[in-house]
């Protein structure tokens, strides 16, 4: 049996050395120590992506305003505008498994007084961060992140005065089909020969046969439709005929009886619809109509288009000239050249004077192009339409930039 007098000293000596108590300190203070520099770092990372989240919310609640303010989105694709906003410039911080767009609230507020409106945009995005492994090592798993920020963006509606008027060609040519089947009548019957025999009397003759075939616009109704576009731009953003005044004049051999200046589309319209294509191509007479009527006097000497929209609104209007034609000039002495010079000489005046010209060359040979190229206020103002399509989107252009002039929008 050990003697107790031999376990005493031991025991005291075990208790009085201090030699261990690193180790234990150490062992109970390493995961403080741990979790602390985790935290350290840590809250330097959710600083910084709250940061980079704050940032997103602005950018986006900021672009998505000024979006609707300028009219480029409508205010049902704002949501969509402004969560897609944030995950484009969350992209780089975050992981991809990440969806914050279904995380991303978006209030639009819309404010109208008279013709001025307001867009408030309000972007809430939110995520959970992953935190590191240090934190995790503690018990944490994620830290969760949310901001919002707010943006008021609007514009007030000014009206600005036009004064448009158009030179179409409907020579023969235009009756010509393009490639694009009629929408609302693609088929057409036909005859033919067919079942070649010999009659009674021995004479080779066929039968008579109908077949049915696809039915092509003719390019005067391509014409009509496309200026139908056009009056519908006009008419959209002039709906009350307070700004825009517009005529008209054709022309194939022979200019024809005009459709003059007046508010509205409505006359206009009505004039084009009843074109009917036939004769040769003489541009130099309409043109010259078309300047004249924009540039005419009245019985006081003074301007009467600026007299009319001065008078209507207090407004100087903006004047065009839509001038287009399928061929070339022809069916002079010089093979429509002199009538080239004289459209030429028309052209130049016109563009001294500050009017505008679009031109469209529809389905027109060289000599038609150069004409129309040289007429036009600049290579912008220039439509080189091969197939019915493009003269669509000419004239859609075309009214495109005179309705940007009636509904102005100051930011």
């Amino acid at each position: 049996m050990m003697s107790t007098s031999f376990l005493h000293p031991c025991l005291r000596r075990m208790l009085g050395d201090r030699g261990g108590n690193f180790g234990i300190m150490t062992a109970i203070v390493l995961p403080v120590l741990f979790g602390a520099a985790g935290m350290a770092i840590q809250v330097g990372d959710i600083l910084l992506s709250k940061q980079q989240l704050q940032e997103a919310a602005d950018s986006a609640a900021l672009a998505t305003a000024t979006a609707l303010a300028n009219g480029t989105i409508q205010t049902s694709q704002a949501e969509a505008f402004a969560r897609d906003f944030v995950a484009g410039q969350m992209a780089n911080y975050m992981q991809s498994s990440v969806d914050i767009k279904s995380t991303t609230g978006v209030d639009v507020r819309t404010t109208t007084s008279g013709k001025s409106t307001s867009y408030q945009v309000t972007v809430s995005p939110s995520y959970d961060l992953a935190v590191n492994p240090l934190m995790q090592a503690v018990g944490f798993s994620t830290q969760h992140l949310s901001t919002s920020g707010t943006t008021v963006s609007g514009h007030s509606q000014t009206q600005g005065s036009i004064s448009m008027y158009l030179a179409l060609d409907k020579s023969g040519s235009m009756g010509e089909a393009t490639a694009t089947v009629n929408a609302d009548d693609p088929t057409e019957s036909y005859t033919y020969d067919c079942n070649g025999h010999y009659n009674k009397k021995g004479k080779w003759v066929y039968d008579t046969c109908t077949g049915s075939r696809a039915k092509y616009y003719t390019k005067i109704e391509a014409l009509k439709i496309a200026a139908g576009n056009l009056f519908g731009q006009l008419a959209s953003a002039d709906p009350n005929a307070e700004y825009a005044r517009t005529g008209a004049v054709s022309y194939d051999i022979k200019e024809y009886t005009p459709s003059s200046l007046a508010w509205g589309t409505a006359g206009v319209s009505s004039y084009v619809n009843a074109l009917q294509a036939n004769g040769g191509t003489n541009s130099s007479g309409a043109m010259n109509t078309a300047y004249s009527s924009l540039t005419a006097k009245n019985a006081a000497g003074n301007d009467a288009e600026d007299a009319a929209h001065k008078q209507k609104t207090g407004q100087m209007p903006k004047k065009y000239i839509v001038f287009m034609t399928d061929g070339d000039n022809n069916n002079d002495s010089s093979n429509g050249r002199s009538y080239d010079t004289l459209t030429k000489a028309t052209c130049d005046t016109a563009k001294s004077k500050g009017i505008e010209i679009y031109t469209i060359a529809f389905m027109a040979p060289a000599g038609g192009q150069a004409l129309l190229h040289y007429c036009a206020s600049d290579d912008t103002h220039y439509f080189q339409a091969e197939k019915m399509e493009d003269l669509l989107a000419a004239f859609k252009a075309i009214g495109a930039k005179a309705s940007a002039q009636l509904t102005r929008l100051t930011n």
